[in-house]
């Protein structure tokens, strides 16, 4: 949502820190906040004017008209507000329908005044601008401001002045006081535009000889401008309405939530409840929460939330554990139920999605059960077939009764089957497969309808369209009646690539000539060309890093669809519209400023430009056009009929909905002549009028339907319209949120726009209004495909509609990637691997998280065993396989690697070319010989020779022995690193019998030349073949297997690249020229012939 109510002491700290003005603001920050954790005898220590000061206290807690409450202690000293708060702190009230504890107090200095001091004034936003109201008499009795107030509307992108405030709105001002008055009312509004505040009451205000002081202070700031407001609005608490407790679970989603690019809700509205919702979309969440309400489940209704925008499969078992766990808290004595409802995804992944639910069921299955919990289903949207199936093998593997539906049950009758008003089928219709609606019904291969010769590229001479016309000279431009056609082209804004293909397969079923999308505009790549497939042949779209190019080389195109994020979305919008051969623009972002938002608007209306969204997935005109991911995939476009045109136009707020009305209005009529989703915003871009009139003026569409919503008043308009008699089509009208009446306490749904601020932008005071207009409206969403129904059959009765016959479509190749994920198909993989899987939320080593890697501790040893070994290692080996790596992790510039890496440093190239220089030395004479002694030694103890007979073995086949003598090292000068290591495993290591062996073999080696030692290479090579067969963790076969296959040079290789890189930096630091060796250290040695 975008307006959140922000507490007093918030709004107050905002007012004192940024507003300016020349009148004299008093007792700025001169506040104390009191909550149950407060010690009240240091808070005179930290507050001195507390002893000195007359005061005021009230509670804070987003509590309206708090004096008549009798909830404010006036002129109080520091005792008397002590004994105040003893009956009230902590203790229940009740306010309105609400029942709430009084915890969070603010006590502030008492302001002496006179009642013609007072005044009132409050800003709040609207579509046009933002209204400024001002009444020369504040105060408790203030009575009703709207009626009463002086009004000062301050348009979109306009300034406000002293002179227009003191005309508009102090007329009834003692002239002494408008200057001052005027000057802070001018402050105040510049501080509600810079700080993103949608609402802002200040009652009373009081104005005195000393200065201004706000007594009283309600407000309201759009959430999503938290990435513009950071740094003034620091880190805000948005408490929660009065008699609903701010539970940590609620935070943990909303944290879910702002880390996610998809969106996760949670409200708890009764813990102890039987019904549990988890919903995904956010007009569906607020559809359900209605039919639970009006089937008599308000007082059993446990929570409001949604999850939508494609969560993750983490996401969604994180979202859904919280959800399981919050239910099986305490027992009901009937049991519970958990919805598991949503419209039809137009892009979720259902199956993906119902992963993570089924995990979560899985771990919570013993509590479940135990609290006799029944779960209802119902879904729809890609590969849902798939989910309904896994959601049922889970009921039938952990014995939770899980009853499953797909589109072919209406999305809310599981919650009658639910609460035992309708019977739950025994065997409910399943729907067919996904892939068998992308297979040809007719068993023909070919393509019928019309031929595709002619290449998409070519320049048409003609095209459809409704240009927009200027209504007079100098004023805005008409928008166009006809949005799209069977010829509209679009430019995508976004790196989209699945819902560009979408588009390019609905034009093709739509049997369209060229494709809709003529260009795509990403400004983080430079122009390129995308691949994407037409039918069965793969065509390339240009990708634009640039706006203007695009425009300059499409000039037939009228669309753009914006995908940008929220952070540019404004941006990129206003400078689409520089361009006027744009006509249409589709925002599909969620979470756009208000602020922002209006001003699109604004210039949208000057231009002439009609906006679907923000907040929307689009809208479709089936067999000519469709926005993104509108409609959903392939087979529900066919499903729904949205290849071709029928009678029925729709218009709503919410995309998932829009998908449902789809479904509905295919399965009732003869289906969809165009929908659009407006967007869930307080302020979309266009209004239901802007589609109901242009519906009303089409002669393809015979009725009309609308899906409207609690919030904003836009419904009376299309009353408005159907009275005056400038709307004479059918209008079937529903709107949802009818739930928000029953409960106690304000509940902001998932649309940004779905809040109620009178009694007229409630649900039932529009559906009941419409209704009195002559709109056909039912008595609930349940009823609403047998409404449209009843029209539509009308219309067809009295010969209005006349249905035509079924075409087939054109069938279209299924994409190989979503072929594999419906299981259709199989393929050997191009790659095998086993120790490490990064498709999931979290990395995963060897089959252990990240997260349990560091939680473990087990170092970067452990990370090798798994790693290397997919083991989970004792912590000895952790510990012996890091002190192998710092033992060989240097040996001086002198050796051959170190020496390659240096001279290549000092040649000018990079880090990696100079560690592969020196790493590719290593070999059997540096560095290479751990598997070789490993393997040698292993040979010689395994065949039971004994240590003398494999030395005399080694010398009459005249081979080295691997891992024995050294240049510098000898038996009186040991190599300390072999000490060390030694001590280490002798101590440590279950069994060393190899290593015995091999300081046997030393012992005969060092009698005969004493630098013929047990090396740090072969010492590490014999102990570690110790390590792997005695710690427990493999097999003979194994431990041998990692020897052959080169596992143990590996230990060498990886220590010794941490030096390498060492003189790589060493070299560059010490700024090293060039490298030419010395003359005299090079010995010359010629032919004789050639000296001669």
């Amino acid at each position: 949502m975008s307006a959140k109510a922000i507490s007093e002491q918030t709004g107050k700290d905002f007012l004192y820190k940024f507003i300016c003005t020349s009148a004299a603001v008093q007792n700025r920050f001169r506040y104390a906040n009191v909550t149950p954790e407060t010690d009240l005898s240091r808070l005179a220590v930290e507050h001195p004017w507390l002893l000195t000061e007359r005061l005021v206290v009230k509670p804070d807690q987003l509590i309206k008209r708090r004096g008549k409450l009798g909830l404010v202690g006036v002129n109080l000293d520091l005792n008397g507000v002590k004994e105040w708060l003893k009956p009230r702190l902590m203790k229940e009230t009740t306010v309105g329908k609400a029942k709430g504890i009084l915890k969070n107090f603010l006590i502030e200095p008492f302001v002496p005044h006179k009642q013609e001091e007072e005044f009132y004034v409050c800003i709040y936003a609207t579509r046009e601008g933002d209204y400024v109201l001002f009444h020369h008499e504040g105060g408790v009795d203030v009575g009703d401001v709207d009626a009463k107030a002086k009004k000062l509307l301050i348009g979109v992108d306009e300034k406000i002045s002293e002179d227009s405030v003191k005309k508009e709105l102090l007329t009834h001002v003692p002239n002494d006081k408008k200057s001052v008055l005027a000057s802070f009312i001018v402050g105040l509004f510049n501080l509600y535009e810079d700080l993103f505040f949608t609402y802002l009451e200040i009652n009373p205000l009081v104005v005195t000889a000393d200065g201004v002081y706000v007594l009283d202070m309600a407000a309201k700031i759009d959430a999503t401008a938290d990435y513009i407001c950071k740094s003034k609005w620091g880190d805000v608490e948005f408490p929660p309405p009065f008699g609903r407790e701010a539970y940590p679970e609620e935070a943990y989603i909303a944290d879910l939530d702002a880390k996610s690019g998809a969106s996760l809700k949670l409200t708890l509205l009764n813990p102890s409840g039987r019904i549990w919702t988890m919903v995904a979309g956010g007009g569906a969440s607020v559809v359900y929460s209605d039919t639970i309400c009006d089937l008599g489940g308000v007082d059993e209704l446990a929570n409001y939330g949604e999850y939508s925008g494609a969560p993750s499969e983490q996401q969604t078992y994180d979202y859904a554990k919280t959800i399981l766990s919050l239910m099986t808290r305490e027992k009901h004595p009937d049991g519970k139920v958990l919805i598991i409802g949503g419209s039809i995804a137009n892009f979720t992944n259902v199956a993906a999605t119902f992963k993570g639910i089924v995990r979560a069921i899985r771990d919570f299955q013993g509590p479940l059960k135990e609290h006799e919990v029944t779960i209802f289903v119902r879904r729809g949207g890609p590969n849902y077939q798939e989910g309904l199936r896994v959601m049922g093998e889970v009921g039938k593997t952990t014995g939770i009764p899980i009853h499953v539906f797909g589109t072919e049950t209406h999305m809310t009758a599981i919650v009658g089957m639910a609460l035992g008003h309708r019977p739950i089928p025994n065997q409910p219709p399943v729907a067919a497969h996904t892939a068998n609606f992308l297979l040809n019904s007719s068993g023909s291969s070919s393509t019928p309808a019309s031929s595709r010769t002619a290449s998409f590229s070519e320049n048409r001479t003609s095209v459809e369209s409704s240009p927009a016309k200027k209504a007079k000279t100098g004023g805005p431009l008409a928008k166009a009646a006809t949005l799209f056609s069977k010829h509209t082209k679009s430019i995508v804004w976004g790196m989209q690539t699945r819902a560009v293909q979408g588009m390019l397969d609905f034009d093709y079923v739509c049997s369209r000539e060229e494709p809709s999308v003529a260009a795509m505009v990403y400004p983080f790549t430079g122009d390129h060309k995308q691949k994407f497939y037409w039918g069965h042949k793969e065509i390339l779209l240009p990708v634009y890093k640039n706006m203007g190019d695009a425009m300059k080389k499409h000039p037939d195109v009228d669309v753009l669809i914006s995908f940008a994020s929220l952070r540019s979305a404004f941006d990129s919008t206003m400078e689409t519209m520089q361009y006027p051969q744009i006509r249409t623009i589709a925002i599909i972002a969620e979470g756009i400023p208000e602020a922002h938002t209006r001003k699109i608007i604004k210039a949208a209306d000057e231009k002439g430009v009609t906006i679907i969204g923000p907040a929307t997935v689009g809208g479709i005109k089936p067999g000519c056009f469709k926005i993104g991911n509108t409609g959903g995939m392939l087979d529900n476009i066919l499903a729904s009929k949205l290849y071709r045109p029928g009678s029925v136009a729709y218009v709503s707020r919410s995309g998932g909905m829009s998908n449902e009305l789809n479904n509905i209005i295919s399965r009732t009529t003869d289906g969809v002549f165009e929908g659009v989703a407006i967007g869930g915003d307080r302020y979309p871009g266009s209004v239901f009028t802007d589609h109901v009139l242009r519906y009303q003026d089409t002669p393809g569409v015979k009725m009309i339907v609308v899906l409207g919503e609690i919030g904003g008043t836009e419904e009376y308009k299309i009353c408005q319209g159907i009275k005056q008699g400038r709307i004479t089509k059918p209008v079937v009208c529903w709107c949802i949120g009818t739930c928000a009446t029953m409960f106690s306490s304000e509940v902001q749904f998932g649309h940004a726009g779905a809040c109620a601020n009178q009694a007229s932008e409630t649900a039932v005071a529009k559906n009941s209004a419409l209704k009195e207009a002559g709109a056909f409206v039912p008595r609930s969403f349940d009823e609403l495909g047998e409404v449209i129904k009843s029209v539509y059959d009308d219309l067809v009765a009295k010969g209005v509609i006349e249905p035509a016959a079924e075409m087939p479509p054109p069938t279209v190749p299924m994409d190989y990637s979503w072929a594999r994920e419906l299981g259709l198909i199989r393929k050997p993989a191009s790659f095998m691997t086993s120790i490490c899987d990064e498709r999931g939320q979290e990395l995963i080593y060897a089959g252990m998280p990240i997260t349990e890697v560091f939680k473990s501790e087990i170092g970067l040893g452990g990370t090798l065993g798994l790693l290397w070994f997919q083991r989970r290692l004792p912590r000895y080996a952790c510990q012996f396989i890091e002190m192998c790596l710092m033992v060989t992790a240097d040996h001086g510039p002198a050796v051959s690697g170190a020496h390659n890496t240096i001279v290549c440093a000092r040649a000018g190239k990079d880090l990696i070319s100079s560690l592969t220089s020196g790493l590719l030395t290593i070999g059997d004479r540096f560095g290479g010989a751990l598997d070789a002694a490993a393997k040698q030694f292993s040979k010689a103890f395994d065949s039971g020779m004994l240590p003398m007979e494999f030395v005399n073995k080694m010398k009459k086949d005249g081979k080295l022995i691997m891992g024995i003598g050294h240049r510098v090292k000898s038996i009186n000068n040991p190599d300390m690193r072999v000490q060390i290591l030694k001590d280490f495993v002798k101590q440590h290591f279950p069994s060393t019998q190899l290593l015995d062996y091999a300081l046997d073999v030393e012992k005969i080696t060092t009698s005969k030349k004493p630098n013929l030692i047990l090396n740090v290479d072969g010492f590490i090579g014999v102990a570690f073949v110790d390590l792997l067969r005695t710690c427990g963790g493999f097999t003979r076969d194994e431990a041998d297997e990692f020897v052959e296959i080169g596992a143990l040079n590996g230990i060498f290789v990886l220590g010794r690249s941490m030096g390498f890189i060492g003189h790589y930096l060493d070299q560059k630091r010490l700024r090293q020229g060039l490298y030419r060796h010395p003359w005299d250290d090079i010995s010359y040695v010629l032919p004789e012939h050639m000296s001669m």
